[in-house]
């Protein structure tokens, strides 16, 4: 690896889901702010879609460990998806962490209209009444999917999944009153609980969110054990040299912290990790394992 890096090549970032969503922000964030801090480096995103995001995993892990490839993902090609389907890589070995960028709760959401007040109203409910209370979700296996399991394991209760192709569909019907409730990525629910059609009943954070202090976190409601973030990640193949790797860590924290950036992030409801390659991977693994045993004891399987 030339010291003088980057130079000459575009760096891409690969991005394995299609434009608009979360992930896709964080990286056109990271792709309008990276120049400045790599020397005026040209970078660009590469929107590979499919497969729950594993078609984009594989084409880096394929890819030469030299700066020029980066994965920007959310948890599930790291830590979902290759417990549902055969993926064309190790999950936990052929990606050089780099650094988790931001990370943002769960919200349980109801319509407006809903007789559901509050978590309290729903658990009683669930337990009187099995399987009668149903849970939308953007699909099986995503992370609403798996918060509701989770959710139904901590507090010995039953709903009805009931997935769908993509978060889009959910909130209509949510609206529609279609489906009773979401376990919704804040960012996506945010607008709506705003404007009075939804109605936050609880966040899976470790903390209340300043976006929502007055909505209780499930372990402050007594349901342990139960604290949810979507996530989105840096990674690289493995291989990456470490003067690179350092870096480009240093250029992407440097990114998320910009006092043009950061407060936009955080009011859209992402919270700032930028966390070290080291602490990256070690929360990987521990993500890893954890949904592993869930989708397992649950019986959870792919579209």
């Amino acid at each position: 690896m030339p010291f003088f890096w980057p130079m000459g090549k575009p760096i891409t970032l690969v991005v394995p889901f299609p434009p608009g969503g979360s992930t896709d922000l964080i990286a056109r964030t990271l792709s309008n702010q990276l120049p400045a801090k790599l020397g005026g480096a040209n970078v660009i995103v590469d929107n590979r879609a499919g497969a729950t995001g594993t078609i984009g995993a594989a084409q880096v892990v394929r890819a030469p460990a030299d700066g020029y490839t980066l994965f920007v993902s959310s948890l599930g090609p790291f830590v979902i998806a290759p417990h549902l389907i055969k993926v064309p890589y190790d999950a936990l070995k052929d990606f050089d962490t780099i650094s988790i960028a931001v990370q943002a709760p769960n919200v349980l959401v109801v319509p407006a209209a809903s007789a559901h007040k509050s978590l309290a109203d729903v658990i009683t409910f669930l337990k009187a009444n099995p399987n009668k209370m149903s849970f939308a979700s953007s699909g099986n296996g995503s992370s609403d999917h798996l918060t509701a399991e989770l959710f139904w394991l901590q507090t010995s209760t039953t709903g009805i999944h009931v997935p769908y192709k993509g978060g889009g569909p959910v909130m209509t019907d949510l609206l529609g009153n279609q489906v009773d409730s979401s376990f919704m990525n804040i960012n996506t629910a945010m607008p709506q609980i705003l404007a009075g059609k939804l109605r936050a009943l609880a966040i899976t954070s470790e903390k209340r969110s300043p976006l929502l202090p007055n909505v209780p976190t499930l372990d402050e409601s007594g349901v342990k054990g139960a604290n949810v973030y979507s996530w989105q990640a840096i990674a690289a193949p493995k291989g990456l040299p470490a003067d690179v790797k350092k870096k480009v860590h240093d250029a992407i924290v440097a990114s998320l912290n910009d006092p043009a950036v950061k407060p936009k992030l955080l009011e859209l409801g992402f919270e700032i990790v930028a966390n070290t390659p080291e602490q990256f991977a070690a929360y990987q693994a521990s993500e890893y394992a954890r949904w592993g045993k869930l989708i397992t004891s649950r019986n959870i399987k792919a579209d």
